[in-house]
C-alpha cells in the first residue's frame, strides 16, 4: 500500500491510493491538521486541548484526543497493528509529533521547494500550485488555532511577494497571477501581497485591471483601518528588477528578499550569509535590508568586534538597545528593570552579584520577548554581523532566537567562511537542523561582473586585458577589486597595483604625514568603531585638531562616516583596520594600550564595556602597567562577563588574572581570581572540568593566606573532579588523606567533610554498606547546613551535592525511605535553576535504578524544563538519559528513545569520559531490552563491563549483573543459565550492601521457573 497524501494547504482533504478518505469527526479532523502544521515539531496535549476546545473542555479532553491520535493513526495506515504507534503520529512524552516522509504532507513539499531552490522560478510556481486556499478555514473564522492557520498563510504571502518580484525580472510574470490572485483574495489588505499582483497584471499588459486593484486595495485601507497606502503600494505600478546597486548577485539577493517578505508577511525568516573577507556580504545585506526598511520593516544592526577588547554580548548591547529606542519612550523601564539592564549599557551599573546559573536562559528569553513587541507593531530585520567575532554568550543568544524567532522577524547573520571558532562552527551545525533556515555562500565574481564593477568604479570600460588582469591578482573578490580599481582611477598601473589588499593599504598609509600615520594607528588599536573623543584623548590633541588629521585619511577612504553618528568614525572594511595594525611596531602597541586603558579609565568604569576594554588594553600593555592595576582589572572584568552569563569570556579573563598574579606575587588577588574562575568552571561543565594543577593552586594559595575553610572547599572540589573524572587512584589518596586531617581536628564541619569524602570514595568503589557507615557520621551536619553559606557559592554547591549523594546511597543501600526526605530537603534548598537540577538529576536516576519510570519522568522532566537550553551540560546529561529510559522502558519509542540516548552519552559524558558511565551504558541496555534489541542490548552491556574494568567504578555492578541475567533470558537461554547468572547478581549486591540490587534480583529469580 503506497503512503497517504495529505493536504492541509486549503480545506483538508487526505487520499489513500488516490482515493480520498472520510477524517472522521470535526474535531478529531482538527487535530490532524495542528499536529500537520506543526510536523516535525512535537505539540503538548495541553495545548492540543486548549486549541481544540477553547474554553469549553471537557473533562475527557485528554482521552478523546487519545482516542483521535489511534483513529488518526489507523486512518492514515489500516493494516496498523492493534495498539501500534505506526510511521505518522508518535509520542514523545506529553506530546505529539507529526512525521511526513516523503510526498506525505502538501506543507512539507510547499516548504521543501521554496527552501531548496528559491531563486528558481520553476520551484517558486511548483510551490505556490499546491495552495487551494486559506488553511482552517471550515473551522470558521476564530478558533483558537486562528493563529495556527495564519502562520501558515503566511508563508504562502512571503513566497507570492517573491515569486512576483522573480517572475517580473525573468519577464514571465503570467506564471504567477493565478496563485497571486489566490493570495490576494485571502488577504485583501496585505499590501506587500496586492502590490505584487498590481505589479504583475501591469507586467502582463492588464493596466486597466492593475488600477482597479490598487484603487480598491487603497479605498478598503482608507475606509476600513484609517490608514493611507504604504511604500510598497504606492510604487506599485512600477515594474521590479534587480537592483543595479549591486554587480552580481542576483540569485543571492532574492533568497534575502525571500526572507524578509516572509517577515514582512507575518513570518519568519533566518539567513546565514558567508564568505571570504571582501566578498560583498554586509553589502549584500544592506541592499536586501535597505528594501526591506522601505517597506516599513525596523532595520537593526549588530556588529561582532575582533579585538580582544570587545565587551562580551557586545553585538546584542548595541542592538538590544536600538530596539529599545524604537519602543515608546514610557515602556523603557519595564524592559530596562528585568534581565535586559545588565546588558545594555546605561551609564552607570551596581556591583554585580555573584553569577546566577539561570540567567542567562532568563535574559536571553526576555531578548527574544523584545524583539517580539517590536514586531506586533511593525516588522524587525535584524542583522548580526561579523559573527566569526562573536564570544561565546553572543552566539548561545543567537542561536536561542534563531530557534525561537517571533512572528514578523527575519535573522540574518553574516560571518566569514573560514571562522576559526569551534564555537562558531557548532552554531552552524544546530541552526542547519532548524527549519526553514538559508545559507547562503558569496562566492568570487566572474570576469564579466569584475570588468562591470572596475567600470563603475572608474567611470569607464578600463579594457578586456585590464579586467582580465584585475580579475587574476583579486580572484574576484570584490573588496580587493574595489580597492585595485580605486588606485587605478587615482593615476596608478596595474603592473604597479600590489598583488594583496595589504599591501594596498600600506601603500595609501605611506601617503600620509607622520602625525595623520600615527593617529591611524591609534584607530587600529581602538576597534573597527572609533570614538572621535578617546582618540583625540589618546592622540594627545583636542578634537579640532584630530578632525584636521582625520581629514586626508577619510579621503584615501580608510575611515568612513558612520551614520547617524558625529562622533564617530570607521575603518571601511576591516582588512583595512588589520592591515593599519601590522604597520605599528610592538613597542608603540604596547605604549598605545597602556594609554587607551588610561584614557578609558579617565571616564566611567562602571560602564561595562568600558571595564572589559580597560582589562584588555592594560592586559596588551604587559609590564608597562602596574601587575596590581592589570590583575584587579581582569577580575572585574570576569565578574561582569560572568553576571550577563558570558561564561567563556568570563573564564579568559579570570584566568588571565590569575597568571598575572602569581607571577607578581599577588596572592590576595590570585586568590580572588581563582575563586571566582573555580565557580565559573563549575558552572559550565562541573567540577571534572576544573583543572587539578588549578584546584591544588588555589587551596596552596588559600593556605598561605590564613584562609583555611576555603582551602578545604578547594581540597573537596577537587576530590569531586578527581571522582567525576573517574580518577579513582587519585580520589583514594585524596580521601584517605583528608579523613586522617579531619578526624584529628575538633572543628564537626570539618570532621563531616573527611567522613563524607571517604564515604563518596567508597560508593565510587562499590561499598555501598561501607559508604553508608561513614555518611551516617557526617552527612547530618551537612544536611543541616544543606544552603551552605550565601557568600561563598563554592560551599554552597558543595552542600548541595552532598545532600543528593547521602539520598543515592541510602537508595543503593536499599532504604528509599531514608532517601526520599533527603531529596525533598534538596528540592526545597534553592528555586534556582541550577539548584533544581541538581536535585532533579539524583532524583531522577534513583529512580531509574530502582526501576521507577514514573518518578524518573517526572522529576527528569521537570528539571529539564528549568534549563531547556541545557547550560548545565553534566547534570542536564544525567536528566535527558533518565527520561529516555523512563520513555523506552513504559513502550514510548523504546528504540528511538536508545538511540537519542546514545547520542547524549557520546556528546556529553563520553570524552572525557565520566562518573557514571557504566551505568547510562546499563540503562541504555535495558531501553534496547525494551526495543526487543538484544544484539544491541548486549553491545551496551558489553561497554558497561569495559568501563568498570578500565576504571573501577563499581556501584552500580550489581545492576549491570542483574540485566545481564535479563539479557540471557531474552536471547532465550535456559533457565538454570538465567537463574545461575541472577544468583550472581544477588550475592554480589548482598556482599557489598547494595541491597537495592539484591531486592531486584530476588524479584527475577522469583519469575523464573523452578528449578
Amino acid at each position: 500500500m503506497s503512503p497517504p497524501r495529505i493536504e492541509i494547504l486549503g480545506p483538508l482533504r487526505v487520499r489513500r491510493d488516490g482515493t480520498e478518505v472520510d477524517t472522521g469527526p470535526r474535531q478529531q479532523a482538527l487535530l490532524l491538521v495542528l499536529l500537520a502544521a506543526r510536523a516535525g515539531r512535537p505539540v503538548g496535549t495541553d495545548e492540543l486541548i486548549d486549541l481544540i476546545w477553547e474554553d469549553d473542555v471537557p473533562a475527557s479532553a485528554l482521552n478523546l484526543v487519545q482516542k483521535y491520535v489511534g483513529a488518526l493513526r489507523r486512518l492514515l495506515e489500516p493494516d496498523l497493528p492493534p495498539r501500534a504507534t505506526g510511521s505518522f503520529l508518535h509520542r514523545r512524552g506529553n506530546s505529539y509529533v507529526f512525521v511526513a516522509g516523503p510526498g506525505v504532507l502538501d506543507l512539507a513539499d510547499f516548504r521543501d521547494l521554496v527552501a531548496t531552490a528559491p531563486a528558481s522560478l520553476d520551484s517558486c510556481v511548483e510551490a505556490l500550485e499546491l495552495w487551494r486556499g486559506p488553511v482552517g478555514a471550515e473551522w470558521g473564522p476564530a478558533p483558537a488555532a486562528a493563529s495556527v492557520f495564519a502562520a501558515l498563510d503566511g508563508e504562502l504571502l512571503g513566497a507570492c511577494a517573491t515569486a512576483a518580484r522573480l517572475a517580473i525580472a525573468l519577464d514571465q510574470p503570467d506564471r504567477v497571477l493565478r496563485p497571486l490572485r489566490l493570495a490576494a483574495s485571502m488577504a485583501p489588505l496585505h499590501e506587500p501581497v496586492q502590490a505584487a499582483l498590481v505589479s504583475v497584471l501591469n507586467a502582463v499588459g492588464r493596466t486597466q485591471e492593475a488600477d482597479f486593484v490598487l484603487e480598491r486595495v487603497n479605498a478598503r485601507l482608507v475606509d476600513e483601518l484609517g490608514i493611507e497606502p504604504g511604500p510598497a503600494l504606492l510604487a506599485a505600478r512600477e515594474i521590479a528588477v534587480p537592483a543595479l546597486g549591486l554587480v552580481g548577485r542576483t540569485e543571492e539577493l532574492a533568497v534575502l528578499r525571500q526572507a524578509m517578505d516572509s517577515a514582512l508577511a507575518g513570518g519568519t525568516g533566518l539567513v546565514l550569509v558567508e564568505g571570504e573577507p571582501g566578498a560583498g556580504k554586509t553589502r549584500l545585506v544592506e541592499e536586501a535590508a535597505g528594501e526591506a526598511g522601505r517597506r516599513g520593516a525596523h532595520v537593526v544592526w549588530g556588529q561582532c568586534l575582533e579585538d580582544g577588547g570587545a565587551p562580551s554580548m557586545w553585538p546584542w548591547m548595541r542592538a538590544v538597545g536600538m530596539i529599545l529606542d524604537a519602543l515608546p519612550a514610557e515602556s523603557r523601564g519595564e524592559w530596562l528593570t528585568s534581565e535586559l539592564g545588565s546588558l545594555v549599557e546605561m551609564g552607570s551599573l551596581t556591583e554585580p552579584a555573584a553569577p546566577d546559573p539561570g540567567s542567562q536562559f532568563r535574559l536571553f528569553e526576555r531578548v527574544v520577548a523584545l524583539i517580539g513587541r517590536l514586531a506586533t507593531a511593525r516588522p524587525v530585520v535584524l542583522v548580526i554581523d561579523d559573527l566569526q567575532w562573536a564570544d561565546l554568550a553572543s552566539l548561545a543568544l543567537f542561536a536561542h532566537l534563531a530557534a525561537r524567532l517571533p512572528s514578523g522577524t527575519v535573522t540574518v547573520g553574516v560571518l566569514r567562511d573560514r571562522a576559526p571558532a569551534q564555537n562558531l562552527a557548532r552554531l552552524l551545525a544546530a541552526i542547519s537542523r532548524m527549519s526553514g533556515n538559508r545559507r547562503i555562500q558569496l562566492g568570487p565574481l566572474e570576469p564579466a561582473e569584475v570588468a562591470e564593477l572596475v567600470r563603475r568604479e572608474i567611470g569607464h570600460d578600463p579594457g578586456e586585458g585590464v579586467a582580465r588582469n584585475i580579475h587574476a591578482r583579486t580572484a574576484g573578490n570584490p573588496f580587493f577589486v574595489q580597492e585595485l580599481a580605486r588606485l587605478l582611477a587615482a593615476g596608478g598601473t596595474i603592473a604597479a597595483v600590489p598583488s594583496t589588499v595589504r599591501d594596498v593599504v600600506r601603500d595609501r598609509v605611506s601617503h600620509l604625514d607622520d602625525d595623520a600615520r600615527d593617529l591611524l594607528q591609534v584607530a587600529a588599536l581602538i576597534g573597527r568603531d572609533v570614538d572621535l573623543r578617546l582618540l583625540a584623548q589618546v592622540a594627545g590633541i583636542d578634537v579640532p585638531a584630530c578632525l584636521d588629521r582625520l581629514e586626508p585619511i577619510e579621503q584615501l577612504g580608510l575611515l568612513v562616516d558612520v551614520r547617524d553618528n558625529p562622533y564617530a568614525r570607521r575603518f571601511a572594511h576591516d582588512l583595512v583596520r588589520e592591515a593599519v595594525d601590522t604597520t605599528t611596531s610592538p613597542h608603540r602597541k604596547v605604549q598605545l594600550h597602556l594609554r587607551l586603558a588610561d584614557a578609558l579609565e579617565a571616564g566611567d568604569t562602571k560602564v561595562e564595556s568600558v571595564a572589559e576594554r580597560v582589562a584588555h588594553h592594560l592586559w596588551a600593555a604587559g609590564p608597562l602597567a602596574e601587575p596590581a592595576r592589570t590583575a584587579d582589572a581582569l577580575i572585574c572584568a570576569g565578574r561582569r562577563a560572568a553576571a550577563k552569563s558570558a561564561l567563556d569570556a568570563a573564564g579568559q579573563h579570570l584566568r588571565s588574572a590569575a597568571q598575572l598574579a602569581r607571577t607578581a606575587g599577588l596572592a590576595e588577588l590570585e586568590l580572588s581570581a581563582l575563586s571566582q574562575l573555580t565557580v565559573v568552571v563549575g558552572m559550565g561543565s562541573g567540577y571534572a572540568g576544573s583543572t587539578t594543577e588549578l584546584l591544588e593552586r588555589a587551596e596552596h594559595v588559600a593556605r598561605e593566606l590564613g584562609r583555611d575553610q576555603e582551602a578545604v572547599n578547594f581540597l573537596i572540589s577537587r576530590l569531586a573532579a578527581d571522582c567525576q573524572g573517574l580518577r579513582l587512584d587519585r580520589a583514594d589518596r585524596l580521601a584517605g588523606q583528608f579523613l586522617k586531617q579531619s578526624e584529628a581536628s575538633a572543628d564537626p564541619m570539618l570532621r563531616a567533610y573527611g567522613l563524607h569524602s571517604w564515604a563518596i570514595y567508597q560508593w565510587a568503589i562499590g561499598e555501598i554498606g561501607e559508604a553508608v557507615e561513614y555518611q551516617s557520621r557526617s552527612d547530618r551536619t551537612l544536611l543541616e547546613d544543606i544552603d551552605g553559606d550565601s557568600a561563598y557559592p563554592l560551599r554552597r554547591d558543595l552542600h548541595l551535592i552532598a545532600a543528593g549523594m547521602h539520598a543515592e546511597i541510602s537508595a543503593l543501600h536499599g532504604d528509599l525511605n531514608a532517601a526520599r526526605p533527603v531529596l525533598d530537603t534538596l528540592e526545597a534548598a534553592g528555586d534556582d535553576p541550577y539548584a533544581i537540577t541538581l536535585w532533579a538529576a539524583f532524583a531522577s536516576t534513583i529512580a531509574a535504578l530502582a526501576g521507577d519510570p514514573a518518578w524518573a519522568l517526572r522529576t527528569a522532566g521537570r528539571g529539564i524544563a528549568e534549563d531547556p537550553g541545557f547550560s548545565f551540560a553534566f547534570f542536564g546529561a544525567h536528566l535527558r538519559m533518565n527520561r529516555c529510559w523512563a520513555l523506552a522502558v513504559t513502550g514510548q519509542d523504546p528504540a528511538g528513545a536508545a538511540a537519542e540516548a546514545e547520542a547524549v552519552l557520546t556528546a556529553k559524558l563520553l570524552d572525557p569520559p565520566l562518573t557514571g558511565l557504566a551505568t547510562w551504558y546499563g540503562l541504555i541496555a535495558e531501553m534496547w531490552l525494551a526495543a526487543d534489541r538484544v544484539d544491541a542490548a548486549a553491545t551496551a552491556l558489553d561497554r558497561a563491563d569495559q568501563v568498570v574494568e578500565a576504571y573501577g567504578e563499581r556501584y552500580a555492578e550489581g545492576f549491570l549483573l542483574l540485566l545481564r541475567a535479563r539479557l540471557l533470558r531474552a536471547g532465550g537461554a535456559p533457565a538454570g543459565v538465567v537463574r545461575a547468572a541472577a544468583e550472581r547478581a544477588r550475592a554480589l549486591s548482598a556482599g557489598r550492601g547494595a541491597h537495592l540490587f539484591t531486592r531486584r534480583a530476588e524479584e527475577l529469580l522469583r519469575e523464573l521457573p523452578e528449578r
